[in-house]
């Protein structure tokens, strides 16, 4: 495939101002040949297309949560435990499977109110994932293995609308971060140095949350090593480690800021 070449504006510019004797000192300079553009090549461009994906990783899957109604179309009206509860009843609209729990886990969402301590349901975030101007649910819910499966829930149209789960994946991350209105979730890598981000964002077709964004990505190393105080100073020394711990969230939070929640609490606390 031959190159596309594209006009080296900055070679006519210069020739211009040589001809016009604009080349003294101060004057444009030629800043070479532009580079060309070249068209994106296809490779095997005579294998047939995919009929079907091979694959179903739950993108695009929703759920009605039965039971649950959301007064005045505001979430944080809502219990988290309850809506975790009645989740175990919902029905997907296509069955992937992956929004399925551990059997261990269904045991304690259930056990909530009777042994708190044991809840696996994190603190409640919430957070305008679609841009409409509303609040939706996130919840997290931990699992065997250090794994944590993350839940988004949306409040139905109306004052007594119903509640439906636009996100459910699960795995097991390092951090769960916003950031404008996508959640990213960081994830180890086998290839030490390395993590992968998945980012999750609102389809206004899909009317769910969809993983628009995979990549593996190199991790900067950080610089744990500090200066040992000399013999000659007195006092103690300055801490130089920042804290890593961030606010525990509440229900007014507006989700304007990028949330990590790494509390260790359940959502059954102090209930």
């Amino acid at each position: 495939m031959r190159p596309v070449r594209v006009p080296a504006v900055a070679s006519a510019v210069a020739a211009l101002a040589l001809l016009s004797g604009c080349g003294a000192a101060g004057g444009l300079e030629s800043a070479g040949e532009a580079p060309s553009a070249v068209e994106p090549a296809r490779l095997w461009p005579d294998l047939p297309p995919a009929s079907a994906a091979p694959y179903d990783y739950g993108e695009g899957e929703t759920a009605r949560i039965p039971g649950i109604t959301v007064p005045g179309g505001d979430v944080h009206r809502l219990d988290p435990v309850a809506v975790a509860q009645a989740g175990l009843k919902a029905k997907t609209d296509r069955d992937s499977g992956l929004d399925e729990l551990p059997d261990a886990t269904v045991r304690q969402i259930r056990a909530c109110r009777t042994a708190p301590d044991d809840c696996p349901v994190l603190a409640p975030y919430y957070f305008d994932l679609t841009g409409d101007g509303r609040d939706e649910l996130v919840l997290g819910v931990r699992m065997p293995k250090r794994q944590l499966a993350v839940r988004a829930y949306r409040a139905d149209e109306g004052d007594r609308g119903g509640l439906t789960r636009i996100m459910s994946t699960s795995d097991a991350v390092i951090s769960v971060e916003l950031a404008g209105r996508d959640l990213i979730l960081r994830a180890p890598s086998v290839i030490s140095g390395y993590e992968y981000r998945t980012a999750w964002s609102w389809d206004d077709r899909q009317q769910a949350m969809l993983a628009t964004r995979d990549e593996i990505v190199r991790v900067p190393e950080r610089r744990t090593d500090r200066t040992a105080p000399t013999p000659e100073s007195s006092g103690s020394a300055a801490p130089t480690s920042e804290s890593s711990g961030s606010a525990a969230p509440t229900s007014e939070s507006s989700g304007s800021a990028a949330a990590t929640p790494k509390s260790s609490g359940s959502a059954a606390d102090g209930r």
